[in-house]
C-alpha cells in the first residue's frame, strides 16, 4: 500500500520502498501480461535510487523486455509489455492508434449525476503546479466514459468504471475530480478528507484487451480489483 502523502513520482525525491511483487498473469512468446502493484514506478525514476520499478524487476528474468504502456505510480493493475522490438512497435501502434481497449474501476467521493456519462475536457500539464495538470481548453483532447456501479450509503462513496478514450497523464483522476467525484486517497487532486479515506489511490486497471502482434488474434487480460 502507499501512503496519500507520497511525494509526487517524477520529482527528485527518493520514493519509499515498494515490496509487493509484479505478478506474471500470462506469457507468450512476444509478450507478457503482468500486474502491477500500487506504490510501484513503470520505469526508472529519474533520481537514481528510484531505480525500482517494473522495468527492473522483469529485466531480471526476461532481459529483453520492454515497456509499451505506464500506468502511474499509485495505480494497480494490468499491463502488457514486449519482450521483442516488432511486438513492441505493433502494439505500442495500438495504443497509439487507441485500438485497444482499457477498463478501469475507481472508488470516488460522492456520487455522479447522472450515474453513467462521458467526460469530455482538455488536459495539459500544469507549468505552475507541477507534476499536477489542469483542464484547459489549449490542451490536448482528453475523453472518459464512466459508468455507475454501485453506491455506499454509509461511506458517501461510489464505485465507477472507467473507460478512458484518450491516455492523458493524471486524465482519470482530474477528470473524475473535475465533476466533484474526487478519487479516494489521491495525492494531487482530492482535498484531505477524500485523501484521507484510503492510504493508497483507489484506482485499477482491472482489463486490457488488443491484438497479438503476431496473430492478430483478440487477447484478453483481467485483473481483479483489490477493493
Amino acid at each position: 500500500m502507499t501512503s496519500n502523502t507520497q511525494p509526487a513520482p517524477d520529482q527528485l525525491t527518493v520514493l519509499p520502498r515498494c515490496f509487493d511483487s509484479v505478478d506474471v498473469l500470462l506469457t507468450d512468446p512476444d509478450f507478457l501480461l503482468i500486474e502491477k502493484p500500487a506504490g510501484l514506478l513503470s520505469v526508472p525514476g529519474r533520481n537514481p535510487a528510484n531505480h525500482d520499478c517494473v522495468l527492473s524487476r522483469l529485466q531480471l528474468e526476461y532481459p529483453s523486455v520492454s515497456i509499451v504502456h505506464r500506468l502511474d505510480f499509485d495505480t494497480s493493475g494490468i499491463m502488457v509489455v514486449a519482450l521483442n522490438k516488432i511486438a513492441h512497435g505493433k502494439i505500442a501502434r495500438q495504443f497509439q492508434e487507441r485500438e485497444t481497449y482499457k477498463l478501469y474501476y475507481a472508488r470516488v467521493a460522492g456520487r455522479p449525476e447522472p450515474g453513467d456519462g462521458v467526460i469530455d475536457l482538455p488536459i495539459m500539464a500544469d507549468p505552475l503546479n507541477r507534476p499536477k495538470y489542469k483542464v484547459d481548453e489549449q490542451g490536448k483532447s482528453s475523453i472518459t466514459r464512466y459508468k455507475f456501479v454501485s453506491y455506499d450509503q454509509q461511506t458517501r462513496t461510489s464505485l465507477l468504471a472507467l473507460e478512458p478514450l484518450t491516455g492523458r497523464s493524471h486524465q482519470l483522476r482530474l477528470h473524475l475530480a473535475e465533476i466533484g467525484c474526487p478519487i479516494l486517497g489521491c495525492a494531487f487532486y482530492a482535498d484531505a478528507e477524500v485523501r484521507g479515506l484510503s492510504s493508497r489511490l483507489l484506482l485499477h486497471a482491472s482489463e486490457l484487451r488488443f491484438q497479438h502482434p503476431q496473430t492478430g488474434c483478440l487477447v484478453k487480460g483481467t485483473s481483479a480489483r483489490p477493493f
